[in-house]
C-alpha cells in the first residue's frame, strides 16, 4: 500500500490553529470528513480521544500518529496536520509534537491497519523527512515531499 492511494492534498493543514490535543484531533477529523462523507468527524475524535486514553500517540521526535478504526470506510484514510510553533501532546519523550498523521481505517482491518501504520512511523523515523514536513510551504509541497518519501 501506498501513503499516495490514502493521503489527498484537501486533506493536508499546513498550519493547525488548535492549541491542544483535542483540538487537533478535530481539525485533523474534520478533514478526514471533509474528503470522505461516510465520516462522522464527531465519532472520530471520539474514537481517537478512546485510543489516547489507552496511551498517547505522540511517538516522540516532534511526531504524532492518532489513529482509530470506524465503521463505514472501505479503505484507511490519511490527514496530516502542522503546528510550527508545536504544542503539547503528552508525547513519550515529553516534547512537543509538530507533525500529525492521523490514520483511520476499517473497522475489520486490522492488517491494513497495522501496515499503514507502520509505514507512517518508518518514514517518520528518518530526520531529514521530519525537517523537509517543517520547512514545505505549501500544501503542495507537504503532499509531494509524503508521496516522493513513500516512494523511495
Amino acid at each position: 500500500m501506498k501513503l499516495s492511494e490514502i493521503i489527498d492534498k484537501e486533506s493536508i493543514i499546513t498550519e493547525l490553529r488548535a492549541k491542544d490535543k483535542k483540538g487537533v484531533l478535530e481539525e485533523l477529523a474534520l478533514a478526514v470528513a471533509s474528503r470522505e462523507p461516510a465520516v462522522d468527524s464527531a465519532a472520530l475524535v471520539r474514537v481517537l480521544l478512546e485510543r489516547e486514553r489507552l496511551g498517547s500517540t505522540g511517538i516522540g521526535d516532534g511526531v504524532a500518529i492518532p489513529h482509530g478504526k470506524l465503521s463505514g470506510l472501505t479503505q484507511p484514510i490519511i490527514s496530516f496536520g502542522r503546528s510550527t510553533q508545536g504544542l503539547d501532546f503528552d508525547s513519550m519523550d515529553g516534547q512537543p509534537a509538530y507533525l500529525f498523521f492521523l490514520l483511520v481505517a476499517p473497522e475489520n482491518s486490522t492488517s491494513v491497519h497495522l501496515k499503514a501504520l507502520a509505514k507512517i512511523a518508518r518514514i517518520l523515523r528518518s530526520s531529514a523527512f521530519r525537517q523537509k514536513l517543517m520547512e514545505a510551504r505549501t500544501k503542495e509541497e507537504l503532499y509531494r515531499a509524503i508521496v516522493e518519501t513513500d516512494e523511495e
